[in-house]
């Protein structure tokens, strides 16, 4: 190397670089970046020695370093110390030491480099490592990073301390056999386990799988939800960070809240069938006892009418008694067709025909009915509920509509009959099918329900209301 050389190495390294004599240990000469770090002036540090500026070692320890480089026992030396500034501050500092035998004035070569910028990442970076333990440490369920290989095998890279208590496996033994994960997934959801996590390895979107896992520790089955994100590592493959929580409670009252909708439903259904056939026997004794004793009696009123004597009296009374007792009759006849019309004996196609005439007589709104069949043969509870169910349709077109037109038609297909009752009124909120004292709508889709059809309320295409209803048809 050429002598002109080393003035630009020395003064144009970033590290600090340090001529010592070897037998005061005074400074010979510094470079600008020694110079700047310790914020002294060339001229000042040459008034300095060594052991002034290095702090973070004592003088018998530096002493025994430097002589072991004189004596020839090692070749350079390598120390972590701290150096002090002119301003008294301090600052960490790894120092290489040589021993240079030149001439008559051998001389100890320090380079040093801070270590500042090091020291303050190694800290924020063990600060940032505490803060992840404490959240994952708070964190209910397994925080962790999985990893599939490009050659299809797969490992987990990190484990929270959770693993344990959700999967009955220690870390450290799943780490060692990454394929126990798979084991432990219930036999009828692996498929859909691995579908997910291709699906979410080739789009790169969310993992998000709901599973079960046998866990032989406890002879117990735990649902868990798996969600994680993935991230493509090149040449490696594809990684997920995310958390598996035990979801088993949470299933469990789904499945409670299922059990008692259902119940519910059986118990609404069993409800209404009584109600009708308690209309049913109620319908048949007015008109059988009350409409045979009032038959009698118009019969013998009108015998006794007969045979009264020729008084103006007498015959207004009997006149009012034989008109009392014609409207008595067809006051039965109403509530008898209210509690269970006779109609529903001749079919559903019939009976639904005869309510839109009805309807249309009573309350002058226009009532078209369509039917795809002549016949349409249901089960008797079928028919009932789709017939009420008609009814409180048009109740609610006669209250709330301000129709002029409705339009009713029936389809029966292989499988389902569909009711659709359409009005060309002012239409329904969804804060009115909401309301919580709806019941007229509520009690339209328990009864579909119980029957295991479907009802919906919606506005019409052209305005208006529109009750689509889909009853599945009995085997």
């Amino acid at each position: 190397m050429r002598a002109e050389w080393l003035p630009v190495l020395m003064q144009g390294s970033f590290s600090e670089i340090y001529i010592v004599d070897c037998v005061g240990l005074g400074f010979i000469q510094t470079n600008q970046a020694a110079q700047k770090n310790l914020r002294y002036t060339c001229e000042e540090l040459s008034t300095l020695s060594m052991p002034e500026v290095v702090r973070g070692i004592s003088l018998d320890e530096l002493e025994r370093i430097l002589h072991s480089l004189h004596s020839g026992e090692r070749a350079f030396a390598e120390i972590e110390t701290v150096h002090a500034r002119k301003d008294g501050s301090n600052y960490p500092i790894e120092l290489r030491l040589f021993y240079c035998a030149s001439g008559d004035k051998p001389v100890y070569i320090a380079i040093g480099n801070d270590l500042s910028a090091r020291h303050a990442s190694a800290t924020a970076l063990s600060h940032s490592e505490a803060r992840f333990r404490a959240i994952v440490s708070n964190t209910p369920g397994l925080v962790y990073q999985f990893l599939q290989r490009q050659d299809g095998s797969i490992a987990f890279p990190y484990l929270s301390d959770g693993c344990h208590a959700l999967l009955g496996l220690s870390a450290e033994r799943l780490q060692a056999d990454s394929s126990l994960f798979l084991e432990l997934i219930l036999p009828e959801d692996r498929q859909s386990y691995l579908d997910s996590m291709q699906v979410s390895a080739s789009s790169m979107k969310a993992w998000n799988w709901e599973g079960r896992l046998w866990i032989e520790k406890w002879h117990d089955i735990k649902w868990i939800n798996l969600r994680s994100t993935p991230r493509a590592l090149p040449g490696q493959g594809v990684q997920w960070e995310g958390i598996m929580t035990n979801i088993t409670e949470s299933k469990q009252e789904q499945a409670e809240i299922k059990c008692s909708r259902a119940q519910l439903a059986e118990l609404s259904a069993h409800v209404e069938t009584v109600k009708e056939n308690e209309r049913t026997r109620i319908a048949r004794e007015i008109h059988d006892d009350l409409g045979g004793n009032l038959t009698a009696i118009k019969m013998a009123l009108a015998l006794l009418k007969k045979r009264l004597p020729d008084d103006a009296a007498l015959t207004e009374k009997t006149a009012y008694v034989d008109s009392l007792v014609d409207r008595t009759i067809e006051s039965i006849h109403r509530i008898t067709v209210d509690l269970r019309p006779g109609i529903l004996d001749f079919g559903i196609v019939a009976a639904i025909d005869w309510q839109a005439k009805e309807f249309e007589k009573q309350l002058g709104i226009h009532c078209t009915f369509l039917s795809s069949k002549k016949e349409i043969a249901l089960h008797p509870d079928q028919a009932t509920a789709l017939f009420r169910i008609f009814q409180e349709a048009l109740t609610n077109i006669g209250k709330h509509a301000a129709a002029t037109q409705v339009s009713v038609r029936l389809t029966r297909t292989n499988r389902s009959v569909r009711l659709e009752v359409v009005d060309n009124g002012k239409g329904i909120d969804a804060t009115d099918r909401m309301k919580p004292k709806s019941f007229g709508i509520r009690g339209m889709v328990e009864r579909a329900s119980a029957l295991g059809g479907q009802l919906s309320v919606s506005n019409a295409a052209n305005g208006g209301t529109e009750v689509s209803l889909r009853i599945p048809l009995s085997p």
